[in-house]
């Protein structure tokens, strides 16, 4: 999919339901990528992504494709800083499922677990003020990142 200008972060949906609609809406100039890679036209620069999922097998197994494209080499356009998990359920999440998100973790630079969130189910406004700390915690910490570049490095 190509995206007629360039956004500071894309959210990857790794499938359908995935949460990166409601990500987007956390900080109005990172953009959902709608289920697609983001090809950034007229950029030389890779575009940072973040892979998001949820806690189920179906969506950690799209997380890894997803992930194994990106590690394969076969997008490099795009660089992904790490994969939002997404709570499926409020709860304790399943062992099987924590196994999952480990090796999957495996393969990108870091991983973040988000809790469920009742009050976005019920369709209330999505606010960075009044979202959880973890969410809080995830958009701070890609701020970070973003200041420093991709890689880390200091700019």
């Amino acid at each position: 999919m190509e995206h007629a200008a360039a956004a500071p972060l894309w959210w990857l949906g790794t499938h359908g339901g995935a949460g990166e609609s409601t990500l987007a809406e956390l900080v109005p100039e990172w953009r959902a990528a709608d289920h697609a890679w983001p090809l950034v036209v007229n950029s030389a620069t890779a575009a940072p992504a973040v892979l998001v999922a949820r806690s189920t097998v179906r969506g950690l197994r799209a997380a890894q494709l997803a992930a194994t494209q990106w590690a394969s080499g076969i997008v490099p356009h795009a660089t992904v800083l790490g994969l939002v998990v997404i709570a499926d359920t409020p709860g304790r999440t399943p062992r099987a499922i924590r196994d999952l998100i480990k090796v999957i973790g495996g393969g990108v630079p870091r991983v973040w677990h988000l809790p469920w969130v009742e009050s976005w189910r019920l369709g209330e406004d999505v606010s960075l003020d009044t979202a959880p700390r973890e969410v809080r915690q995830v958009v701070s910490d890609l701020r970070a990142l973003l200041r420093a570049g991709a890689d880390g490095t200091t700019n």
